[in-house]
């Protein structure tokens, strides 16, 4: 049952992530989550963002940031970085996965997923057929309704790396 929650893949951050290694595996787009995958909650797009994307535009592989919260901030982020973008996408709804994938022209089979929350992030990636990298989250500071999903986030991760490590 909690395995519909597990990531494909679990990395420290979405700057450790070798995306030349996904591009040669033929991941030809990536979907990210902003706030806590990027940067910290509600900070703008930094350096280490914007030369994040610039990067993964010279390996030829087209982005979009897929994020629940509204215009005002994701717009100013996504032209920052570059990126297209979709507000208010009511993960973990599959909707607008599949808008994000057809904006890149990218399918389940060739594009990639990263967010720092599995019961949204996650958990809508693996439902819309995608796959799926968790990394941790960026600074401790959320908002409520977050920090108590990490509670029961720690319990999924603990079965999650009890299973990784029985296969290994």
């Amino acid at each position: 049952m909690l395995e519909r929650f597990y990531p494909d893949e679990y990395w420290d951050s979405a700057y450790s992530i070798d995306f030349e290694e996904m591009r040669d595996k033929g991941y030809r787009g990536v979907l990210f989550d902003i706030d806590n995958t990027l940067v910290p909650h509600d900070a703008p797009a930094d350096e280490r963002a914007i030369g994040l994307f610039a990067r993964l535009r010279e390996l030829g592989m087209a982005v979009c940031l897929i994020s629940n919260n509204k215009l005002p901030r994701v717009e100013p982020f996504a032209g920052a970085v570059g990126a297209q973008f979709i507000e208010n996408a009511h993960k973990p709804g599959v909707k607008s996965y599949q808008k994000a994938m057809d904006l890149m022209g990218c399918t389940k089979e060739n594009a990639l997923f990263v967010g720092d929350q599995l019961f949204t992030d996650v958990y809508g990636a693996k439902r819309a057929g995608m796959h799926a990298v968790l990394v941790k989250p960026i600074h401790p500071k959320e908002e409520i309704q977050i920090v108590l999903k990490r509670y029961l986030e720690k319990v999924v991760l603990y079965f999650y790396e009890k299973q990784r490590n029985s296969e290994k």
